[in-house]
Parts: C-alpha cells; structure tokens; sequence
C-alpha cells in the first residue's frame, strides 16, 4: 500500500479539496444547511479558520488556516466528513450504506491539500476556489453562485461584484 504523504506546517494555510463517490451526486448542495453546520461544529471542535469555500454540487474546495503550534487538517477533514455522514444518516430519502471497514459511501476515500506557500499561491487559490462554479458550467457570472465565499469577499470590497465578468472569462488565470 501507497504511503501518503502530506504537508504538515503548524499553523500553515492549506488548500483542501473534498470530492463524492457519486461524482454525478448533488448532496452538497441539496444539503448545504446540514454541510455548514458540520463546518462550525469541527470549528468549534478543533478552531481554523477558512477564508475561501465553494460548495459545489458533488465536490468542495477550501483554503484552512490552521492555529499556530497546529498542523492537523487532517484531523479536522475526517471529523467533518462524519459529522457530514451522521448528518445524513438524519435526513430521509438519502441512502448511506457502509461497507466492511464501516466506511460510509458518501465520500471519497482521499482528499487533496496543497500547503499554500506564499501569499501569491494564497491569492492564486482564492481566485480559483471562486471561479470554480463558472468553470464547471453552473453558473454564467461568478456572483450568481449562492454557496460561495464569494459573496463575503464583495461585501467586504474586496472584489467587484462583477468579478471574472461573465462565462469564460479568467478561467485560464484561475488554472487546475
């Protein structure tokens, strides 16, 4: 078996990438209100801040920060996506089943993290957590995805309501 190996930085920033099994699933947002309730509960579990988060309908991407003398994101993933899971397990209408090892099959297996390095990598992901929606297609204007941090950069002014303008434009800035 492959051993994984992560970046770990005590109080380091992290760009976290959490995808479904079903990539054809909307559970994210269909239950978005279940998905941020879990989000604060782990953060008040185990305190982080996250900057930037964009839920989209079969994946999320985040930027955690991580409290200094801290480098357990890992740790707070695992405790959300079960949280997320128990959640679930609440609602009617959603099958979750587990398998042998008692693994629920709602989420992937694995994540991605990148341990953001400085702050143009920081600003980079930013920018790529919020064009996400306009990249997959789900929207035709960045300001038109309700579950964003989006929203709260524009309140603050830190972008233009109309930022990226409309479909295809800064896509190519924001990479994969």
């Amino acid at each position: 078996m492959v051993a994984y190996r992560r970046a770990r930085a005590t109080g380091g920033c992290y760009f976290l990438t959490l995808t479904l099994q079903d990539r054809s699933s909307d559970l994210l947002v269909r239950y978005v209100t279940q998905l941020r309730q879990c989000l604060l509960k782990v953060q008040t579990q185990m305190p982080c801040r996250l900057p930037a988060l964009v839920v989209l309908p079969d994946h999320l991407h985040m930027l955690m920060v991580l409290p200094s003398g801290d480098a357990d994101f890992s740790a707070r993933v695992r405790k959300f996506k079960s949280a997320f899971v128990a959640a679930l397990r609440q609602q009617s209408g959603v099958n979750v089943h587990t398998n042998a090892k008692g693994e629920a099959n709602i989420w992937q297996r694995r994540f991605w993290e990148h341990l953001i390095r400085d702050e143009q990598d920081y600003r980079h992901h930013v920018d790529y957590i919020h064009i996400n929606p306009l990249k997959h297609g789900l929207v035709t204007r960045v300001q038109d995805w309700p579950f964003s941090s989006f929203h709260h950069y524009v309140r603050r002014d830190l972008l233009p309501i109309d930022w990226a303008g409309g479909a295809g434009v800064g896509i190519e800035d924001a990479g994969e």
